[in-house]
């Protein structure tokens, strides 16, 4: 019978290795070490010893010249199955050899046997992935992955308790969470809807039918924030969307109806206190800006200031400010911010200020009054008069002597016109010469009248505080250009605004005055402390309470 090489191949998770090389009856228990293919090239043709060479080449030498694989002819086809018979086991006994008989000869065993040590040799090559000459002790052993995924199946488990992804599967339970989106160009709610919230078209028309400001949904802003919360299934439960950092709307899907409503957000800020201090060089809106107040904070301290402080004449490079301020905190953002004290230290003035809480007016530590009883301008800034009080003026457009009893100011249609002092309005009309006016009489009994305004923003009775803005400057009525008309009346007569003699100023007295001593005793004194260029921050107790979704 002849025995042809038969080479034996085991695959292990994919990975085909030949173990070992049989030609010979003698070495059929015997595996050949296998290194490389080049290895067990060579040892196949050393195998072949029995061949004589003037026969020609051999099949095996053949077997070592670059052959394409297309022309390799099998000699013999053959089933061989050596799974039923092979055995591999630690206990097998070693075949049987001249020394182990004592015989002489050699006797094969009945059933090719398969060395253990091959066969685990076989294994761990199939799972390390590299040759047996490799290092199985190396770095590049490290790493791989399962070829089951036990997460796929709750039953699976590796630590042998088949129930324990069940049980986990089915403890756990979904939790709904706020999450944030950030509005990015091009977004709209429509669109952000459907894709990122999962809503319908007619969710969407339901949503801004409930909500009375349909622009907090409509007019987006880009870096602009709102928050969503999602169920298990991706669809939509609240949306949480703010029209201002202290404003907004909580709208919520009702479980039952899966109808969406709205409940209004007020967030409640803290009250704090911050205390800035500083030292003039060059301009003191820029030195006061720098020392981190807000531009807004920078204008109402050098509005008060200059009622009786002169910036340009008084201040010198050095002179030392400390201010006090409060605002409500939000989120880290600073809302509703106001002067409660300030204190000036210079080289030409020194002037201390301090807020009154029973009319929110400034005066200083003794209790006088900043502002006049009555205000000369009735604007903030410089306006150029292009026509004073004259009673002999020439009328631009009939040339005729007739009197100008007022001043005319000329500025922009749309600027804002302030009440000079405390007092009601009267009078809101609108006329074919006159334009739209308004008329004031004021506590103190003078009255004020405002000619050619583009708009009114008070009506008859209304009460106006000094300052308060009540219209916006224009061009209605007969008139050659926009500007304020302007007019003071006393007695029921017409005066010079720029000439009159205005009421003193006011003054704290009796109960009055005590109350604001009492007041003014600890802002005062955090004044004296601010004497650093660090800015101090002093927390008071909040006044407001929150209203809406207690998460906010």
């Amino acid at each position: 019978m002849l025995l042809l090489p038969v080479a034996t191949m085991v695959t292990v998770l994919g990975t085909q290795k030949i173990i070992g090389v049989f030609d010979h009856a003698d070495t059929a228990q015997t595996p050949i070490p296998v290194a490389s293919t080049a290895t067990i090239s060579q040892s196949i043709i050393a195998s072949a010893g029995d061949h004589d060479p003037a026969d020609g080449p051999s099949t095996l030498q053949r077997l070592s010249d670059d052959i394409p694989l297309a022309q390799l002819k099998p000699l013999e086809v053959m089933d061989v199955d050596l799974i039923p018979q092979a055995q591999a086991s630690e206990d097998i006994p070693a075949a049987s050899t001249p020394a182990a008989t004592g015989t002489g000869s050699t006797t094969a065993p009945a059933t090719p046997l398969l060395a253990a040590t091959a066969l685990k040799s076989a294994l761990a090559l199939g799972a390390s992935g590299h040759d047996f000459a490799a290092d199985s002790d190396s770095d590049d052993d490290i790493g791989g992955t399962s070829y089951e995924d036990w997460t796929s199946d709750g039953a699976l488990d590796p630590s042998g308790n088949p129930e324990l992804g069940s049980e986990i599967a089915s403890h756990e339970q979904y939790v709904p969470e706020w999450q944030s989106y950030t509005i990015q160009p091009g977004d709209s709610f429509a669109l952000t809807a459907e894709r990122t919230l999962g809503l319908a078209y007619s969710d969407v028309t339901q949503i801004l039918g409930a909500v009375p400001d349909k622009k907090v949904l409509t007019r987006w802003r880009v870096g602009r924030t709102f928050d969503y919360k999602l169920d298990e299934n991706g669809q939509l439960l609240a949306l949480r969307v703010m029209k201002n950092p202290r404003d907004g709307y909580l709208i919520e899907r009702d479980s039952e109806t899966a109808e969406f409503a709205y409940s209004p957000i007020e967030k409640a800020g803290e009250a704090t206190q911050r205390m800035f201090s500083g030292t003039v060089s060059g301009s003191f809106a820029l030195s006061a800006q720098s020392t981190g107040l807000s531009s807004a904070e920078v204008s109402e301290l050098t509005h008060v200031l200059s009622k009786k402080l002169d910036f340009r004449r008084d201040a010198r490079a050095g002179d030392h400010f400390q201010v006090l301020v409060e605002s409500d905190m939000i989120d880290g953002q600073s809302l509703d911010s106001k002067i409660l004290a300030a204190k000036y230290e210079g080289q030409r003035m020194d002037l201390t200020v301090v807020r009154n809480s029973a009319d929110d007016h400034f005066y200083t530590p003794d209790g006088n009054g900043l502002d006049p009883a009555f205000d000369r301008y009735p604007f903030q800034g410089h306006y150029r008069i292009s026509s004073p009080f004259n009673l002999r003026r020439h009328h631009p457009v009939t040339g005729r002597i007739s009197p100008h009893k007022g001043t005319d100011f000329a500025m922009r249609s749309g600027t804002p016109i302030d009440a000079p002092a405390d007092g009601r309005v009267e009078k809101v009309v609108n006329h074919p010469l006159a334009g739209r006016y308004i008329v004031i009489r004021h506590d103190n009994g003078y009255v004020t009248r405002y000619l050619h305004l583009s708009k009114a923003l008070v009506k008859p009775g209304d009460r106006v505080k000094m300052g308060q803005e009540i219209a916006l400057s224009g061009n209605t009525g007969r008139t050659t250009g926009p500007h304020l008309h302007y007019e003071i009346l006393v007695n029921n007569r017409q005066v010079d605004a720029m000439r009159v003699k205005l009421p003193d100023s006011q003054k704290l007295t009796g109960k009055a005055l005590a109350a604001f001593k009492r007041q003014s005793e600890n802002l005062l004194a955090k004044l004296d402390q601010g004497n650093g260029d660090e800015p101090a921050i002093a927390q008071v107790n909040p006044q407001k309470t929150q209203r809406g979704d207690d998460n906010i």
